[in-house]
């Protein structure tokens, strides 16, 4: 049989970070087996349906490269399906109505088991397991009937979920036998904490898609990281491409054991991403990252910027504070200039010529000479009054890139101010 597993979040508001690792489990799943990977929407309660949460999921799921086989669907599409499989039930003495709604029997003695793709053999006594409402006195089913309902209508063989599902399974189990089908793998992927061990959340920084793209992570980096999150090929590889991850994803080095979101381990890796692109790709990925922001600034001062940024940014929204010199003023502090210093920088950059990275560099280490300073106490004031900040772009870089007079005149403007 081949595989199909499917994604079903809830329309409940943005798209949790720790639900999408497990619907890239899914993906890699499906993808690594020439499966199929479907999105249903699980609206069992209309009140919690919204559009916009649906438009986000999609999106959410489009940039980070998780694609889905066919339509979207909505479990509510199913309702009378699941009121005809319902009474079927009642008619067979598996299910009784209750008040208007329709309860499943639970078994009363033994115990329900399944063997778990990721925890292992589960078992749990008939006896705590309650008669489940399938169907609502209002007709609508509920989750734990709709759920394992679609999963055999379309044909799921694995259910790949978070571990706080494991309390619904017996009772999935359980519905799917009255039904008369056969049971999916389930298995139960680890919970994402932070790095306090609690369930991660808003107090821990971005928890969303649509966050950490703001932040400036590009899908290639983070889909690598939240693969990471549970799941570790070889306990060694760290960096793999999209394809990579598809070919050695497999259920069976899916640990147990909670994984622990680590923000400063995203940051590396997206640098380690940032610094592989090829200057073109790079500049372009920088170019549509400020201009989905509503930059307006000039397409050719940010691909000549990039080159110089390259090497020192990790996220791409590092570039305003760490290249914005280049496209507005700057207010340097007093207390980190040093009039003499940057008297002396303007003359001597005054009559370079022509204006580039290996002349400026000429003029500056002969300032020092003649100033008998080392370049780390002559360069400091001139990097605040040209950038405004201590931390920038490569010096000589920075002074090309602004242009001769506009340095100039930075110079002049905060030797003003020392």
């Amino acid at each position: 049989m081949s595989v199909r597993v499917r994604m079903a979040p809830s329309p409940t508001g943005l798209l949790h970070i720790g639900g999408v690792r497990t619907f890239l489990f899914n993906w890699l799943f499906a993808r690594g087996r020439g499966g199929e990977c479907l999105l249903r929407i699980e609206n069992t309660d209309t009140s919690r349906e919204v559009e916009a949460s649906v438009a986000q999921i999609e999106r959410s799921l489009r940039w980070l490269g998780i694609e889905w086989d066919g339509e979207t669907t909505f479990q509510l599409e199913r309702m009378e399906r699941a009121k005809e499989e319902a009474h079927r039930l009642v008619s067979e003495g598996t299910a009784y109505e209750d008040e208007g709604a329709i309860r499943i029997r639970m078994p009363d003695e033994g115990e329900t088991a399944w063997d778990d793709a990721i925890k292992g053999r589960i078992e749990v006594p008939n006896a705590e397991l309650e008669d489940v409402v399938l169907v609502r006195s209002d007709g609508r089913p509920t989750y734990n009937f709709a759920s394992p309902l679609e999963d055999w209508i379309d044909g799921i063989t694995h259910v790949i979920r978070g571990d706080d599902h494991v309390s619904n399974t017996p009772k999935q189990l359980v519905v799917l036998r009255a039904l008369g089908a056969e049971a999916p793998v389930y298995a139960h992927v680890p919970s994402v904490f932070g790095a306090d061990g609690r369930k991660l959340s808003k107090r821990h920084g971005a928890v969303s898609v649509d966050e950490f793209r703001e932040a400036g992570y590009v899908p290639e980096a983070l889909m690598n990281f939240l693969a990471l999150l549970g799941w570790a090929p070889d306990g060694e590889t760290t960096v793999m491409s999209r394809d990579e991850l598809v070919a050695r994803f497999s259920l069976e080095r899916v640990g147990s054991s909670p994984s622990t979101f680590d923000y400063a381990k995203l940051d590396w890796m997206n640098g380690m991403y940032l610094r592989a692109f090829p200057p073109e790709e790079y500049a372009s990925r920088l170019v549509a990252y400020l201009r989905e922001r509503g930059s307006a600034w000039s397409t050719e001062r940010i691909e000549a910027a990039a080159p110089i940024v390259q090497e020192k940014i990790g996220r791409l929204d590092e570039f305003v504070g760490f290249a914005g010199f280049l496209f507005h003023d700057v207010e340097p502090d007093p207390a980190l200039l040093d009039a003499r210093i940057l008297d002396a920088a303007g003359a001597a950059l005054a009559t370079v010529e022509p204006w580039t990275v290996s002349e400026i560099e000429v003029a500056l280490k002969r300032l020092c000479e003649e100033l008998g300073e080392k370049p780390r106490t002559v360069y400091l004031p001139i990097r605040v009054a040209v950038t405004g900040s201590r931390v920038s772009p490569g010096l000589y870089e920075s002074l090309e890139l602004l242009g001769h007079e506009p340095s100039l005149e930075r110079l002049r403007a905060a030797a003003a101010v020392a």
